[in-house]
């Protein structure tokens, strides 16, 4: 049941703040939106940090900026959100290759992925298919915070992906663009061609905006370096995937505004294929092809379907220098995953299984932000920012099989949260920020049993049967933050927060081997994050460096089990570790070089033994070359280069879970655009140009039957664009 007492807590702070701002104060009051937030330098600009619109420079923390010109760039080449993320964001391990972000951290623990601040992923029972949950056309910018937070809740172990969707273009009553593109391999060309269809419009007409978009893409067979067919888990060869977005808003004056936004997506992998697996200790890779005669494929298409919508009602004069923003939301997601033999039962008929996480959120966000300007008789200035409110959540998450058994229970969260932000600017150059997060949840889950599943006939686990129980968590939560921006050659930060998680309770109740839920180490984990940068501009340079360190008291890994075949969960105390650094030179009006490197690393400290490839990525570098000689032509050149990773040695001669060696590779994308008319554009874009012939960091780290599969080889991607 909800702690209905915190929910007075906004209200009690925002009463207390409005009695405090008044003339005799000697305040100086200014509009909600920040005197630095113009046109010229919007990009500069984000709202997830602090939940309200804020200057980059401002923020006491590495944050990554995924623009709409880039965003554009990227779909070029591919429409695959984690090979964007990958290319573009220092710290975020490399693409899988793969319709599962599974091994694709943030800084060594799982992001928060968020649409305009909705939440995708299913912390409860993370099935690592969060990433890819809308389609990137749709997205005008993405907002990557790095490290532990809990500024929204559970789940942010790494920090937070929110993919901010389009807005209407102002200008117009009516605007809209069309997309028409066609993908296949330069290998092997057969039944490798895949279909995208792409549109939309958008404008305002008097004090209504709004944006609709649609998109459907087809995949072919996707083919590797030597022009095999890819290995089908969690594959995307002859996948579907669709999209279909409406936003409307509307302005009832120049402060009050309520906006409806919808979102679907679904991916599905629909084949008459099987997969020939193969052995990584003998580098024997693992490839689909036709089903053989007297066989048939097994098991449903898998993929995410998901469901998003929010009711925004934002006022920025709620009452004397406060502003007020309500998001109401809800989100359904169906994840189906592949059919596996380990997943057998013989006894019960089960030759294996399939299974599904289903997923609904419902919550209601209440954030107030005050604004006060402090003038003193010296000149000095100060200005004050008080952003605080509640978060109300409720969280149904569950992971059945298709074939109707149950192999994670119905997990109810409801968790209730109240909050303070506080952010000082003194003098225009000194930003301290500080804030405290209260978060109480209930997570109730009735009597179950565990599945009896064997991976051979006489290697089976042993069912138990628990009793349920609720589940309360109680957690404080703290962040401080410090910047000084006087000096454009050095603009220093340093700052600490922390982050409550019970991510992945799922994978702890499936897995039990004791008769009572209150006996199973469910307890959440608080997460300390330490972080030192700073940033340098050199007139056409742009130079940002961070190192950082962060600690968990349980942090979940896996360890095989040889009786039963199944991998068991291990809690201890983790640390985590890294540094990043990010370029950016402007040469010219034509040319601008954009390079990353990352390194991160990672211990359970209580058997000081290294974390594998599902939390740690090898070191990771990339550059970007983009060359505009005119207004018309565009060319860019993407580098991604992985490092070793080898901290394992072999058990019985065979590497096992996921500590299998990481040898480097790297790959080159190639994009270009031209625009033939005012309203028509041709690109074409190349993957692999060099058709490189690797496995990617998690085909390598797995040591899991079917998931050495092979990186995709040259692929190429052609179209045209119309916009008016």
């Amino acid at each position: 049941m909800l702690k209905t007492s915190l929910t007075l807590l906004a209200l009690v702070i925002a009463s207390q703040a409005h009695s405090q701002t008044n003339p005799e104060n000697q305040v100086t009051q200014t509009k909600q939106v920040h005197k630095k937030a113009n046109q010229q330098d919007i990009e500069r600009i984000i709202v997830t940090g602090s939940r309200i619109a804020e200057s980059i420079d401002e923020v006491p923390a590495s944050i990554t900026i995924i623009t709409q010109k880039q965003i554009a760039q990227q779909l070029k080449v591919s429409s695959e959100i984690q090979s964007l993320l990958a290319n573009l964001v220092p710290g975020m391990a490399p693409s899988t290759g793969t319709s599962s972000n599974s091994g694709q951290t943030l800084r060594g623990r799982a992001p928060l992925v968020m649409i305009d601040g909705v939440p995708q992923s299913t912390p409860l029972r993370n099935g690592a298919l969060g990433i890819r949950t809308l389609d990137a056309s749709v997205i005008e910018r993405i907002e990557v915070i790095k490290g532990a937070t809990s500024i929204y809740g559970n789940g942010a172990a790494g920090g937070i992906i929110n993919y901010i969707t389009k807005k209407a273009n102002s200008d117009k009553a009516l605007s809209g663009h069309a997309s028409i593109s066609s993908r296949f391999s330069a290998i092997e060309i057969e039944d490798s061609v895949g279909q995208r269809y792409e549109g939309g419009i958008n404008g305002e007409v008097n004090n209504f905006n709004y944006v609709f978009n649609a998109s459907y893409e087809k995949n072919g067979l996707q083919r590797d370096a030597d022009g095999d067919i890819l290995g089908l888990k969690y594959g995307l060869s002859d996948a579907v995937m669709q999209d279909y977005f409406a936003k409307v808003g509307y302005h009832f004056d120049d402060e009050k505004s309520l906006q409806f936004t919808y979102n679907y997506y679904q991916s599905k992998q629909d084949v008459d294929l099987i997969d020939q697996i193969g052995d990584r200790n003998i580098g024997e890779k693992t490839q689909a092809i036709p089903v053989p005669a007297g066989q048939s494929v097994l098991g449903e298409p898998q993929g995410p379907t998901n469901h998003n919508m929010m009711l925004k009602y934002v006022d920025d004069e709620v009452f004397a220098q406060t502003g007020l923003m309500v998001d109401l939301y809800r989100q359904e997601v169906e994840n189906i995953f592949f059919y596996s033999p380990t997943l057998a039962n013989p006894d019960e008929g089960y030759s294996g299984g399939q299974s599904l996480i289903n997923s609904e959120k419902k919550g209601l966000r209440v954030t107030f932000n005050t604004l006060v300007d402090f003038n003193f008789d010296n000149g000095d200035s100060l200005e004050a920012t008080f952003i605080y409110g509640v978060d109300a959540l409720n969280d149904v998450t569950s992971q059945p099989m298709v074939d109707g058994r149950v192999w994670v229970p119905e997990m109810d969260m409801e968790s209730l949260a109240g909050f303070l932000q506080t952010k000082l600017i003194y003098n225009d150059d000194l930003v301290i920020k500080f804030g405290v997060r209260q978060e109480d949840i209930d997570l109730t889950v009735n009597d179950y049993s565990t599945l009896k599943l064997c991976k051979k006939i006489d290697q089976c686990s042993v069912p138990v049967n628990v009793t349920g129980d609720t589940l309360n968590y109680k957690a404080t939560t703290y962040n401080i933050g410090v910047k000084y921006n006087a000096l454009a050659l050095f603009s220093p930060f340093i700052s600490y927060s922390q982050g409550a998680d019970i991510s992945d309770t799922g994978r702890l109740l499936r897995t039990a081997t004791v008769t009572d839920i209150s006996l199973i180490r469910t307890e959440a984990s608080i997460i300390d994050n330490y972080e030192l940068g700073f940033s340098s501009d050199f007139e056409q340079v742009h130079f940002e460096f961070a190192t950082y360190f962060s600690t968990s008291e349980l942090g979940t890994t896996n360890k095989f089990d040889e009786t039963t075949g199944v991998y068991m969960p291990v809690r201890a105390p983790q640390e985590i570790y890294g540094y990043e650094a990010l370029i950016n030179y402007d040469i010219n009006e034509a040319w601008a070089v954009n390079a990353t490197y990352s390194w991160v690393e990672g211990k359970n400290t209580e058997a000081d033994v290294y974390l594998g490839a599902k939390q740690i990525s090898p070191p990771k570098a990339t550059v970007n070359i983009n060359w505009n000689p005119n207004n018309d032509i565009s060319v860019a050149l993407n580098y991604l280069y992985v490092g070793d990773r080898k901290r394992f040695e072999p058990v019985d001669g065979e590497y096992v879970g996921d500590q299998g060696p990481i040898d480097s590779y790297q790959i080159v994308n190639l994009s270009g655009n031209y625009d033939f008319s005012n309203d028509w554009s041709a690109f074409i874009g190349v993957e692999n140009l060099f058709n490189q012939d690797y496995y990617p960091t998690k085909s390598q780290g797995y040591t899991y039957g079917g998931y050495n599969i092979k990186g995709l080889g040259t692929t190429v991607n052609i179209g045209l664009n119309y916009q008016f």
